[in-house]
C-alpha cells in the first residue's frame, strides 16, 4: 500500500524524492570580451564560450544537485594592459549532460542532438575583445535559455498500455529487476535492461511508462514517453492478448484494437515513428481463454478488410498508416514462454535493418567513396 500510495502521489503531481528527471531548463551566458588599449593597439581577450557535452557519468539529477541555479556563465576576457597588450582569453564552461540529450532553444529549434559519447556543441559564444573594429570596447557574450531533453538511446523500445506485462518481459529478457505489480502505471520512469546472447552479443531494451489514449496530446505521461521512443531501432508492441481497460471510465479495448490504438498514438505524435521496424508480442498466453483471444487478434490483423476499418473509424482509432509488423509472436512473460523466439527475432531484425542502412549509405557515397 505504501508503494501504491507513492505512485498515486506521483500521478497527482506530488513530489517523489527519486522521480526520474528527463528534462531540464538552463541559462547560459558567454563571457564578455576584455577592453582594448587604443593608445598602444592592445586587444582585449575574447570572452569564454559555454558548451554542452555528452558524458556517460552524468544524470540530470546530479547536474541539478551540482548546479542548483542551473545558470552557467563563462569567464570574461582580460583587458589589454601595458605589460600584456593581448588580453588573455576567458575560460570556457563545459556543461556535462547525459548521453542522448537534445538541446532545444525557446523557439523549439533543435540546437544539437548529442547521441555520441563526448559530442560537444557550442551554445553561448563569448564576446569579442576590444579592438580597432569595435572602438576598443569588448562586446557582450551571447545569452540564452535552453531546454535539455533526454531521449533514451536503446536498441528496442517497449510500447504498450499500462499493465500489459512490459516490466515482467524486461525482467525475463534481461538482467534488469524492474518494479512489478498488478496495477497500472507500475513503471513511472524508464527502465533499461540488457539482453545478452550466448555469443556475448548485447542488445539494450527500454521499458517505458505505459501509454494512455491521448498520449500524443500529452495526456498521462504522453510526450515524456513518446520522446524516448524516437531513438530506438526497433519498436516492440507488448499487448495483453485479453485486452485492456485503464479504468471503469475508459472503454474496453480488445488486443487488436489495442494494437491499432498504439499505432495511431505514435502516428499522431510523429509520423516517422510508424516507419520504424516493429514486432507485436501478444502477452499473457498462460491465462485462461488466451488461445481464442489470440486467434481472433491474428485474424483481424491479417484481414484489413473494409468492415474492420469501418469499425475502427467509428471508434476513432483507425491509423492513417497501419504499421506492417516484421513479426507477431505470442508469449507469456510470466512463464518465460516464447521468450527465446522473441529474442532471436529481435536480433535478426535489428541486424537486417543495420545491414540495409549500411548498404544505403554506401550507395549514396558512390563508387569513389
Amino acid at each position: 500500500m505504501v508503494a501504491l500510495g507513492r505512485l498515486m502521489l506521483s500521478q497527482r503531481g506530488g513530489k517523489v524524492k527519486n522521480q526520474f528527471i528527463d528534462k531540464l531548463r538552463i541559462y547560459a551566458k558567454g563571457g564578455s570580451g576584455g577592453q582594448g588599449l587604443p593608445s598602444y593597439g592592445g586587444v582585449g581577450g575574447k570572452g569564454g564560450n559555454v558548451y554542452v557535452e555528452s558524458s556517460s557519468k552524468m544524470t540530470f539529477r546530479r547536474l541539478k544537485n551540482l548546479h542548483p541555479s542551473k545558470r552557467f556563465k563563462a569567464k570574461e576576457g582580460e583587458n589589454s594592459r601595458l605589460r600584456c597588450l593581448q588580453g588573455a582569453r576567458g575560460n570556457d564552461v563545459i556543461i556535462p549532460v547525459p548521453l542522448g540529450v537534445c538541446v532545444v532553444d525557446d523557439k523549439r529549434n533543435v540546437v544539437a542532438d548529442l547521441d555520441k559519447l563526448g559530442q560537444r556543441v557550442l551554445v553561448a559564444d563569448g564576446g569579442s575583445g576590444g579592438n580597432s573594429e569595435n572602438d576598443w570596447k569588448g562586446s557582450m557574450g551571447q545569452t540564452l535559455s535552453l531546454n535539455l531533453e533526454l531521449k533514451l538511446i536503446a536498441d528496442v523500445g517497449f510500447v504498450g498500455f499500462p499493465n500489459a506485462g512490459k516490466s515482467t518481459l524486461l525482467e525475463a529478457m534481461s538482467r534488469s529487476e524492474p518494479k512489478i505489480a498488478e496495477y497500472p502505471f507500475t513503471t513511472i520512469r524508464p527502465q533499461v535492461g540488457v539482453c545478452q546472447y550466448s555469443d556475448l552479443r548485447q542488445i539494450s531494451l527500454a521499458d517505458l511508462p505505459g501509454l494512455v489514449e491521448g498520449a500524443h496530446c500529452n495526456v498521462g505521461m504522453g510526450h515524456k514517453f513518446l520522446r524516448h521512443v524516437e531513438r530506438t531501432k526497433l519498436l516492440l508492441f507488448v499487448v495483453d492478448v485479453h485486452g485492456f481497460r485503464l479504468s471503469p471510465r475508459h472503454p474496453f479495448r480488445t488486443a487488436f484494437q489495442t494494437v491499432m490504438l498504439l499505432n495511431k498514438e505514435l502516428e499522431l505524435y510523429k509520423q516517422h515513428l510508424v516507419e520504424k521496424p516493429a514486432i507485436v508480442a501478444f502477452n499473457k498466453l498462460d491465462m485462461e481463454g488466451a488461445g481464442e483471444r489470440l486467434e481472433e487478434a491474428l485474424e483481424l490483423l491479417k484481414a484489413g478488410d473494409r468492415e474492420t476499418r469501418s469499425s475502427l473509424q467509428d471508434m476513432n482509432i483507425q491509423p492513417e498508416q497501419p504499421i506492417i509488423f516484421k513479426d507477431i509472436i505470442s508469449i507469456s512473460a510470466k512463464e518465460h514462454s516464447g521468450i527465446e523466439k522473441l529474442k532471436t527475432r529481435i536480433r535478426e531484425i535489428i541486424d537486417d535493418e543495420t545491414e540495409r542502412e549500411e548498404d544505403g549509405e554506401e550507395n549514396m557515397e558512390g563508387p569513389g567513396g
